[in-house]
């Protein structure tokens, strides 16, 4: 009796395994994935393939949608106290101590700095002695005017005698005149001598330096041992801010939009020593006096900001938001909508260029001219005032072409897929 030979597999030495079932399975897996590749080439070759003509045009479309819209005004601005005040002197002299430093606080009235006063204490008591000897010629002048008074009185008894000629009674009465004109010049010399004492005494009590307000000191220009001068301008020893805890921002507002600024705007700044952190302050005065700088006008706007917590610092740069309108609940259109104009293929023809017109998007991407009044707007979006939209109407803000003109348009980072 013959046998026919059974198929074997070889298995690496290990014997022979008989497997025409399995053998018969991958013949079937094998042709159901070829008839599987098979159906999604042709598939692809009917989508993408290059007998199909190029999709038109789809319009990149957002809607039209109702939220807040806040209008604002940003510039750049130094944060400053309210009041600043600029110590100075009147004397001149070398600076013999300091009382304060840098962050020192004082009060109205304090002494601060003290100026050599030994040459005004000498002022003093030269001006003093000018008065003693004004004093005493006074009275020297009036002793001899009461005298000649005297005199006067006599040689008129004598001459009503016709003891005396007329003369000397003349000489007489021109010498008592003479005495009280004396004593008038004595009495204005007297006055004078007191005011130099006067301004003697203020020199020296101008040797101590006080501070005129409560406040901090922020600035200290000298030391001890430096000679101030005061002979043609006041020279700055110190500054003092008078209250920290008050500060205000003074920003460079440009001339187109100076004009959206008013006094009460709540406003927004950010700081870079506290980078993420906003802090707020209301438009305290719009000041009218330009800054002209390359020929840029600019008008400086204060901001008024409380500073309870003392964070902000004299002289930290703002960048300053100030909010000139806003709507909580505005009918709104993407800004980009306002600058969208079709192809000109796409548009028989074109709005006037003064007409504000946006595209409403409707069934098979045709497209519907609409003329809108506009109201406040941020960097996204505009309020609608009229015009015939509605919320939830898709309009075009830009033209989407297909990206290798052999099929519609696909999402950015969507791979074709490959052709068999």
């Amino acid at each position: 009796m013959s046998t026919r030979p059974r198929p074997v597999e070889e298995d690496g030495g290990l014997g022979d395994v008989v497997v025409p079932r399995a053998a018969g399975r991958r013949r079937v897996i094998y042709a159901g994935g070829l008839v599987a590749v098979l159906i999604a080439g042709a598939i692809a070759f009917a989508v993408y393939g290059p007998g199909r003509r190029a999709a038109p045009a789809r319009y990149v479309t957002a809607l039209v949608d109702r939220g807040p819209i806040a209008q604002v005004v940003t510039a750049t601005g130094t944060l400053n106290p309210v009041t600043t005040v600029q110590v100075g002197t009147y004397v001149s002299g070398p600076i013999q101590a300091l009382d304060v430093d840098f962050n020192s606080p004082v009060r109205k009235g304090q002494r601060v700095a003290k100026i050599d006063p030994a040459p005004f204490a000498v002022k003093v008591r030269e001006a003093e002695a000018n008065v003693a000897n004004a004093q005493a010629k006074l009275q020297k002048d009036r002793a001899d005017l009461k005298l000649k008074k005297l005199v006067l009185e006599r040689n008129r008894v004598l001459r009503r005698q016709g003891l005396i000629a007329q003369n000397d009674l003349d000489t007489v009465e021109s010498d008592a005149a003479q005495a009280g004109a004396q004593l008038a010049l004595d009495d204005a010399a007297v006055a004078q001598a007191q005011a130099s004492l006067d301004e003697a005494r203020v020199n020296l009590g101008y040797t101590d330096i006080l501070s005129p307000v409560d406040g901090v000191v922020v600035a200290r220009n000298v030391d001890v041992g430096q000679t101030v001068a005061a002979s043609f301008q006041t020279p700055t020893l110190f500054l003092i801010a008078e209250d920290l805890t008050k500060m205000q921002v003074d920003t460079n507002v440009s001339e187109s939009d100076v004009g959206r600024v008013r006094e009460g705007q709540a406003t927004t700044f950010t700081v870079d020593a506290y980078p993420g952190q906003a802090f707020h302050g209301t438009v305290a005065q719009v000041r009218n006096a330009p800054i002209t700088v390359q020929n840029v006008v600019t008008y400086d706007v204060v901001i008024a900001v409380d500073n309870s917590g003392l964070e902000l610092k004299p002289g930290m740069t703002a960048n300053v938001s100030v909010s000139t309108a806003r709507r909580d609940q505005a009918l709104r259109l993407p800004l980009r909508a306002l600058s969208f104009r079709p192809e000109p293929a796409a548009s028989a023809s074109r709005a006037p260029s003064e007409a504000t017109v946006v595209y409403v998007v409707g069934a098979n991407d045709g497209l519907r001219r609409v003329e809108v009044r506009t109201g406040v707007r941020d960097n996204q979006h505009v309020e609608l005032l009229e015009g015939a939209l509605h919320e939830g109407d898709r309009v075009a803000v830009g033209i989407r072409h297909d990206t290798d003109g052999a099929g519609p348009a696909r999402p950015p980072g969507f791979a074709a897929p490959r052709r068999f």
